[in-house]
């Protein structure tokens, strides 16, 4: 089964180049001046016009798409993103209600996902709201209290929480992926797409080649040994506990933004 990878928070050529090298299928720019992932907008839209030259040449053709990384941003903020990046996707990652995701789909005309963190079964109830005004709800760990980002913080949320989960729309698994534990997410899971930016990192911002080519290697194997149903989990699968080192102080590093 064919797996979507997204390498976000990319600042560099270098970066970009390491991960369309190793086959990402996404890459993500993050536009929020806290983190230490943000790219300034004339850096953007060079890493995003690189993107689309690179990859129609070394992908048979097909295109690695660009998304933009946004956390509660305004109208002319998002604007200017568009017009200069020329983004496929908007990643919507603050706390945009289902009636601002509609409002952006309709200004903008492209593929909307709204991130949403999860930390236990009632989070997963705000998900049907967005259904209907999204093309991917992107499931990310919520953030730890006192958390000054929005992402994951490099820590994984229970992926036992998705099994037998139903939505009309496919879902993306971000929040504490590592090269070391994405077959363990995706073999309980079975999710469709994953999304990585720490745990492919040297550092904070700072992209590892190798990592990147690891983590995508190792999602595609996992992927190959299971048939997912439209973007939901199979729920047959044996619960698998987190090892206790992937919650540890040590990992709080943010995950997608």
């Amino acid at each position: 089964m064919a797996i979507e990878i997204k390498i976000c928070g990319l600042k560099t050529p270098e970066a970009l180049d390491a991960a369309l090298a190793a086959g990402a299928d996404m890459v993500g720019l993050v536009f929020f001046p806290r983190s230490p992932r943000h790219v300034a907008l004339a850096d953007a839209a060079a890493l995003a016009e690189r993107a689309r030259d690179r990859s129609a040449a070394g992908h048979g053709g097909n295109r690695v798409r660009v998304a933009a990384l946004t956390v509660d941003a305004d109208d002319a903020e998002l604007d200017a993103i568009v017009a200069a990046v020329r983004p496929d996707i908007l990643q919507l990652h603050g706390h945009e209600t289902p009636e601002r995701v509609r409002a952006l789909r309709d200004r903008f005309g492209l593929e909307i996902w709204k991130a949403v963190g999860i930390a236990g079964a009632e989070d997963l109830a705000r998900l049907p709201a967005y259904e209907d005004v999204v093309d991917r709800l992107l499931l990310d760990a919520k953030p730890p209290r006192g958390a000054a980002l929005p992402g994951g913080n490099g820590v994984p949320f229970d992926w036992n929480l998705l099994r037998g989960l139903d939505l009309a729309k496919p879902f993306m698994l971000s929040g504490g992926l590592t090269p070391e534990n994405v077959g363990q997410a995706l073999t309980i899971t079975q999710a469709p797409a994953v999304d990585v930016s720490s745990g492919v990192e040297s550092a904070p911002g700072i992209k590892d080649p190798a990592r990147i080519a690891a983590f995508i290697r190792h999602a595609r194997e996992a992927a190959c040994h299971f048939e997912p149903v439209a973007g939901s989990p199979a729920e047959s699968l044996p619960a698998i506990s987190l090892p206790a080192e992937q919650t540890s102080p040590a990992n709080l590093t943010s995950s997608t933004s």
